[in-house]
């Protein structure tokens, strides 16, 4: 399913916040041994005179729901874990190899430790829900070692390392705001609906179904039948499975040794408290997530690592509606949002369109989507008239100010130099991908993808900005400039496209232009042209 992680790597993890509960803050993947060979991939302005009075939600401001978790209140959660394993650890050369590494480098389990503390607590208290072995909150730990901004080169996110298609399966909501499997509530969710329906479909055989939550039910249920027709046992320890599901298993029998008896093997375990972490409050509809913060009092950052499942500067105005408060402030929070006024949850701006402007194009400049645009304006479409206005959601602070939503997440992967590699930008262009660029700018296929936040399978968007980092100090597209053009009377884009030597269809990507609309006088364009072309043409 996921991508995993196949050796020890804690060099990669030097610099994170070893008890600190914060995540790191260069987005990067970290992994529960290494960083897999692929990717990833902070005083509120409430001020307006043009807002709105209704919400994007339907949902009364009054009423706020509270759930509060308040079941487990042991001294230390790592007893309560061990009171409730229930998974037989074999005496193998498999097991014993990854405990060594675990046992000897405790400054990576302090750092895991640190992230877990804000996420472990809710994940034990849904096993005990659901009696499950209390082995499966380690799991995380070989998944993702708590990260939940974690992305893999199987474009496996979060905490549980979901896929997108196993994510859907599971209800999984993935859109531009919002991203359910990086989300601790549905991700937890989901990851034990899942582990549930393996271990039933394997016979109620917990190393099987970790091995199938791993590789996928068809490699395992592949693997037993080879063993069947063979007349070999099928226990998961004599599968032919693949090396990284071989190993998975046992890093986390080996970690549930470590939390067993961490004396004996020589590993000093940071107290976590069993008591809740976080209250769930409901917000009654979308909230721009530094107006949240500032009514609770937290650093933006902060708010992110306990609501990591949204991508942008606000919740998804389709819910859900909720938002993760740490208890010492959840108190505070609910207090401000009860008195704050509905129309200041969102900042809104009156936006007055302009000749050749599309809704499309609105919505990306003001770092919003189409749907919501719609919705706020009550259209059915996406034509807008010249010199209308539009009620347009904008954020309270600068876009930089929100570190860890997905676009600044990214700023940060394709900013991060490369030694003394040359820093390229490419912008996609109609039948780019990420093999065929790699060739031509010298660099790995895997390289390039981390790079730019990606995982090597990954689509690519016409108009879509990629970074590359070369050692070849020509070898990037830098005959590629931006230009700025101006639309004259009598111009058309086949026009245009033929003059810059450039693709109609990327015209339309790099402006959002819709196909049947037409160029107006003095509209301004931009494109992406070839200088090295325009001069042959000379």
């Amino acid at each position: 399913m996921a991508s995993r992680f196949l050796c020890f790597m804690p060099v990669f993890l030097l610099g994170l916040s070893a008890c600190s509960g914060l995540l790191p803050e260069n987005n990067r993947v970290s992994a529960a041994d290494p960083p897999p060979d692929s990717i990833i991939q902070a005083d509120s302005v409430f001020a307006s005179t043009d807002q709105p009075t209704m919400l994007a939600s339907s949902q009364p401001v009054t009423g706020i729901q509270v759930t509060q978790l308040a079941d487990l209140v042991e001294t230390d959660l790592w007893q309560s874990l061990r009171e409730r394993f229930a998974l037989q650890v074999p005496d193998n050369e498999r097991v014993r190899s990854h405990r060594k590494r675990y046992a000897s480098h405790p400054e990576y389990i302090d750092r895991v430790t640190g992230r877990a503390e804000l996420y472990l607590q809710h994940i034990h208290r849904e096993i005990r829900k659901r009696d499950m072995p209390s082995e499966l909150a380690l799991l995380p730990i070989v998944e993702s070692a708590f990260d939940p901004f974690a992305y893999s080169h199987g474009r496996a996110a979060g905490l549980w390392q979901f896929i997108p298609t196993t994510g859907k399966r599971f209800g999984l909501r993935q859109n531009w705001w919002y991203d359910g499997r990086r989300d601790l509530i549905d991700s937890t969710s989901a990851a034990l609906d899942y582990l549930q329906y393996l271990h039933k479909r394997f016979d109620r055989d917990w190393l099987l179904a970790l091995a199938a939550y791993n590789s996928g039910e068809g490699t395992v249920s592949k693997a037993l039948r080879h063993n069947r027709n063979n007349s070999l046992p099928t226990d998961f320890w004599s599968l032919n499975l693949p090396k990284e599901t071989r190993a998975y298993v046992p890093k986390l029998l080996a970690l549930k040794q470590l939390v067993s008896d961490p004396k004996r093997w020589g590993v000093r375990l940071t107290p976590i408290s069993g008591r809740p972490t976080f209250e769930i409050i409901n917000t009654g509809g979308q909230i721009d997530l530094a107006v949240a913060a500032d009514l609770a009092g937290l650093p933006l950052d902060t708010l992110y690592r306990f609501n990591p499942g949204y991508n942008q500067w606000a919740t998804d105005p389709d819910g859900p509606f909720r938002l993760l408060i740490p208890v010492e402030n959840a108190q505070r929070f609910r207090l401000n949002l009860s008195t704050l006024p509905a129309k200041k949850r969102i900042r809104w701006e009156r936006h007055k369109v302009r000749s050749g402007e599309t809704l499309s194009g609105i919505a990306v400049r003001y770092h919003t989507t189409l749907k919501a645009l719609q919705s706020v304006n009550e259209l059915k479409g996406s034509i807008v008239r010249t010199g209308s206005y539009l009620l347009v959601p904008i954020s309270s602070e600068v876009q930089h100010s929100y570190s860890l939503s997905a676009g600044q997440r990214l700023s940060r992967t394709q900013d991060k130099s490369r030694g003394s590699n040359q820093r390229i930008e490419h912008i996609v262009r109609r039948g780019d991908n990420l093999w065929d660029l790699s060739r031509h700018y010298k660099v790995g296929l895997k390289t390039l993808a981390k790079s730019n936040g990606m995982a090597p399978g990954d689509t690519l968007r016409i108009g879509q900005k990629l970074v590359i980092w070369s050692k070849t100090k020509d070898s990037g597209d830098n005959r590629v400039r931006p230009v700025h053009y101006t639309v004259r009377k009598g111009d058309s884009l086949s026009r245009i496209s033929q003059r810059f030597k450039v693709t109609v269809t990327n015209l339309r990507a790099w402006n959002s232009l819709q196909k049947n609309r037409y160029l107006q006088p003095g509209q301004k364009l931009k494109l992406y042209v070839d200088v090295t072309r325009q001069a042959e043409s000379t």
